[in-house]
């Protein structure tokens, strides 16, 4: 059966206010919630923090004894377990709602099984309306589970000659300071932070979050096979956690007598591989709870990361200056010999900050959702269509639960 632009308008309403659950959920998925009673918006809600209640629970509390026989529309496939929270699906079930659209569907094995449960407790239940945007909305929850890693995000600062500094080693600063606090909001938006002992012994970076607002700061990851780094180094500092992920073989006995966290890679033939260090550890995030990162460098590491595969998104900051043959490249070691070689991405924004420019892409062929379409255009989050808000919708610029 296809979609309504009630449906539509519903679904779209859902996703806006998962927006509000982005950054404060984690590690649980974003996921709004609408319930809707003949056309009328009866009550909607998002997912709070750890702890407090999911979006269906948040809205079937404001639908009250109207959610019976309502609608629900649900940005994720609402969960079967019991965590710190009650089943969604038992919440559904209990309030009497007669049907559930979903835009995507949840591969988490210990969550999954919603849609089943629902339909047989007799509701009808039609999954996949804007699958692909839910998708994409909770790119970080869904990536780990679907690959066992973090979803990356590869960032570089460069000129228009693709450099990173001058000839000298000089990058302080190469772009503006909005497209610098933009960089801080790409930390502040990942549970880890991760750089090669190189970029430490060269720039004896923080990578802490520096924002106005306050913020979790994310884990500090240094990989450094050979434990080069000095335990005194910033990284280390109590300004954030941080981990040292050396070889199997590496001294790191200064690192670990002075408290700094060390894991170790897998033993590795030879010197290793630099390409294959970084899915190591990356998967070895991936088993500490870590769903997205954000790799700052340096050029050989974000080199490794384009020869594996695992650079998922980019976020490429241009200042309008050219540094010449003798400026130190954004990736060394990539070895490319033909066009056909070079990895491509789909360019999804571009924006002016200052006097730089901000370049969003991402890897091609995301995984897709089995048996989800969505072919109709979509009206921009937030827009209500022919939804009639109700007494149960947030009020505007308040917060649900």
């Amino acid at each position: 059966m296809s979609a309504t632009a009630e449906d539509l308008a519903c679904m779209d309403r859902a996703l806006a206010l998962a927006e509000h659950a982005r950054g404060h959920a984690r590690p649980n998925p974003a996921v709004g919630c609408v319930v809707t009673q003949q056309g009328t918006l009866v009550g909607e809600g998002w997912t709070q923090p750890p702890g407090g209640p999911h979006a269906e629970v948040v809205a079937l509390e404001r639908a009250g004894a109207r959610a019976r026989g309502a609608t629900a529309f649900v940005t994720l496939e609402p969960c079967d377990h019991a965590g710190r929270t009650g089943p969604c699906t038992r919440a559904l079930i209990d309030a009497g709602v007669a049907r559930v659209v979903i835009a995507a569907a949840d591969p988490d094995p210990i969550a999954a099984g919603g849609r089943a449960t629902l339909e047989a407790a007799g509701i009808d239940v039609t999954t996949g309306l804007r699958a692909d945007v839910a998708r994409e909305q909770n790119a970080a929850f869904l990536h780990p589970l679907e690959t066992g890693r973090p979803l990356l995000t590869v960032k570089l600062a460069v000129s228009l000659d693709g450099r990173i500094a001058a000839a000298d080693g000089t990058s302080q600063w190469l772009t503006g300071s909005g497209t610098r606090q933009r960089a801080h909001r790409l930390r502040a938006d990942c549970d880890a932070v991760v750089v090669g002992a190189g970029t430490v012994l060269t720039d004896d970076p923080r990578l802490t979050v520096r924002l106005d607002e306050s913020t979790r700061q994310p884990l500090r990851v240094v990989l450094d096979r050979r434990a080069r780094t000095a335990a005194g180094a910033r990284v280390y500092d109590d300004a954030a956690p941080s981990l040292a992920i050396v070889g199997a073989e590496a001294d790191a006995g200064h690192l670990v007598d002075a408290g700094v966290g060390v894991a170790r890679l897998p033993a590795a033939d030879g010197d290793g591989d630099d390409a294959g260090d970084l899915l190591a550890a990356l998967a070895m995030l991936g088993s500490r709870g870590v769903q997205s990162a954000l790799l700052e460098g340096g050029a050989r590491l974000v080199a490794s990361s384009l020869a594996a595969g695992c650079a998922d998104r980019l976020a490429v900051h241009i200042a309008p200056v050219w540094l010449g043959d003798d400026g130190r490249p954004g990736a060394v070691g990539l070895d490319i010999r033909t066009l056909s070689e070079a990895p491509r991405f789909g360019l999804e924004s571009v924006a002016r900050v200052g006097d730089d420019a901000v370049l969003h892409c991402r890897a091609p062929a995301p995984v897709p959702d089995p048996g989800a379409r969505d072919p109709e255009p979509h009206a921009p989050h937030g827009t209500s269509g022919g939804l009639r808000p109700g007494r149960g919708a947030v009020p505007p610029n308040t917060e649900a639960g």
